[in-house]
């Protein structure tokens, strides 16, 4: 017994070490790929500019877009408390002043968190007929991004913004800490639901 448990905590600890390398290194590609659009995810936005971490998500999906990569852009984040301004809206005028036409631009303004920007995305391309994303943001954001696109059967890559806010050790760290706690949590929760949904299907079979 004391074997198994101290086999089961080298195993969770070998997966906690080795999902925090790839959620360090998984940004470090992706701008070069091709895809039907790119989902810009949201960032706070200040008296109707973007923030600078949602500044340099955006300069990224205009370089995609103008370098002809995506054919649209999809921006993504509602209104923070307070606000009558969507992250979403904000980008888009900022695009705009930047050249993008206006007919090339998606607007998801309901989201608040990272899961519903690309849910509520997701549900927008449905109807658009777009099979395939980019995803754009902070390096060590894309690595949960990306994963939840493709558990919802999205073919998605991550394309990091060479813009980032987050340039310092002392910025990156908390950031890339946030997201280990973030990504860890998602895929448990994940675990948890698919064993739940397998009991519930094993309940219904018939005898």
């Amino acid at each position: 017994m004391k074997f198994v448990i101290r086999l089961a905590v080298i195993v969770i600890l070998f997966y906690t070490i080795f999902t925090g390398y790839s959620i360090w290194t998984y940004g470090e590609s992706g701008r070069e790929d091709e895809a039907d659009a790119a989902v810009v995810l949201g960032a706070a936005q200040w008296n109707g500019s973007p923030s600078p971490v949602f500044e340099g998500r955006l300069k990224q999906g205009i370089e995609l877009y103008k370098n002809g990569q995506v054919d649209v852009l999809i921006m993504t984040g509602g209104a923070g408390h307070g606000s009558s301004l969507s992250e979403a809206e904000v980008g888009k005028q900022f695009a705009i002043k930047q050249g993008v036409p206006s007919d090339d631009i998606i607007v998801e303004d309901k989201s608040l968190e990272t899961k519903e920007n690309i849910s509520n995305s997701v549900e927008l391309i449905k109807i658009d007929n777009i099979e395939s994303l980019l995803i754009v943001s902070d390096s060590f954001h894309l690595k949960r991004a990306v994963s939840i696109a493709r558990n919802l059967g999205i073919s998605a890559e991550g394309a990091s913004t060479k813009y980032s806010a987050y340039q310092s050790l002392e910025t990156k760290l908390p950031f890339f800490f946030e997201e280990w706690a973030y990504y860890m949590g998602y895929e448990v929760s994940r675990l948890f639901r698919d064993l739940a949904m397998s009991n519930i299907f094993e309940k219904l079979k018939l005898p």
